[in-house]
């Protein structure tokens, strides 16, 4: 009995995510932040990376503080430059966001984004696609790496136990 139970179940969830997982995605997009887009109103998570949050400091070779999540956006932002963007979705985050690795002109946005210091590879997801990208932006100085960074997934931890944006952006205070 509780392998049908199972089944319908497995049949209701591909039901539900099947358009969002449906094909590729392609159109111009929206950003919302660092490593997430809207195409379509579908809300595109980048697959295998993980960028500065939007309200995140980082500081610079002065060790002045900027915000490094906002100026991923819109580093991504102009780059894109309305150009068509085209998504392969892989699969739906605890959110609900479509995963997905995305390409304008022929470059991976992943890799990008990587490459310039305004993310970082997610080996727990990204099995290690961006390490050589995020090697060549960290000997190069280039974004995050010209000084120094919070990453973001301990950014969120802190963020989530109550702490607030710039005590969670000092490395020294991003310990829950």
């Amino acid at each position: 009995m509780a392998s049908v139970w199972q089944a319908g179940a497995l049949l209701l969830l591909l039901s539900i995510s099947a358009p969002a997982l449906a094909g590729d995605l392609s159109g111009r997009a929206s950003i919302i932040d660092g490593d997430t887009l809207e195409i379509h109103d579908t809300r595109i998570r980048l697959w295998g990376i993980d960028a500065p949050e939007s309200d995140q400091l980082c500081r610079d070779q002065e060790s002045s503080l900027y915000r490094c999540g906002a100026q991923a956006a819109n580093d991504l932002d102009a780059f894109i430059a309305r150009r068509m963007v085209s998504c392969m979705p892989m699969n739906l985050d605890q959110y609900g966001r479509t995963v997905a690795t995305c390409t304008v002109g022929g470059a991976d946005l992943g890799e990008w984004l990587v490459r310039g210091g305004y993310a970082l590879d997610w080996p727990q997801y990204s099995r290690g696609r961006y390490h050589a990208a995020q090697h060549d932006a960290e000997h190069a100085g280039r974004g995050i790496w010209k000084g120094s960074y919070v990453e973001p997934w301990r950014y969120r931890a802190c963020i989530r136990s109550n702490g607030r944006p710039a005590g969670c952006s000092d490395d020294a205070s991003a310990h829950p």
